[in-house]
């Protein structure tokens, strides 16, 4: 059966969401130093400082202009295996060389809507998609 997907319009538009402020995934306690390697070293992303009450739950944040990952240490953590971030890229097969290099197991992805696309798992298992515009 085909599935439909309507629009749905609101008379009284008082309200609207505007985008994603930031993505937030879920890192073993004490796994910063890890994060750190890929998140910032691999993909290249600046670490933000975490607002001084939020030091004492671990984790890490890293942010650009335009994109926020924050990384939470939580003491049962699983990683998102299905779930995921999907972050734009440039030059993409750059970083999957560089990715390669360090350790990484890079899964190429059939393209979509014309887009190259890969998957990469961070240190903890968790699944990032690198999309090439």
């Amino acid at each position: 059966m085909a599935e439909s997907f309507l629009r749905t319009e609101r008379k009284d538009r008082k309200m609207r969401v505007t985008g994603i402020d930031h993505v937030q995934l879920a890192i073993p306690v004490g796994g910063e130093a890890r994060a750190r390697k890929f998140y910032g070293e691999a993909l290249g992303l600046s670490e933000a400082p975490k607002p001084a009450h939020l030091l004492k739950r671990g984790g890490c944040w890293f942010e650009t202009k335009t994109l926020k990952i924050h990384l939470g240490a939580e003491p049962d953590f699983r990683p998102a295996r299905k779930a995921h971030a999907a972050l734009l890229v440039d030059g993409l097969d750059t970083l999957v060389a560089t990715l390669e290099t360090d350790g990484y197991r890079v899964r190429r992805a059939e393209p979509l809507a014309g887009r190259q696309r890969v998957y990469v798992d961070d240190p903890f298992g968790n699944r990032i998609e690198l999309i090439e515009a």
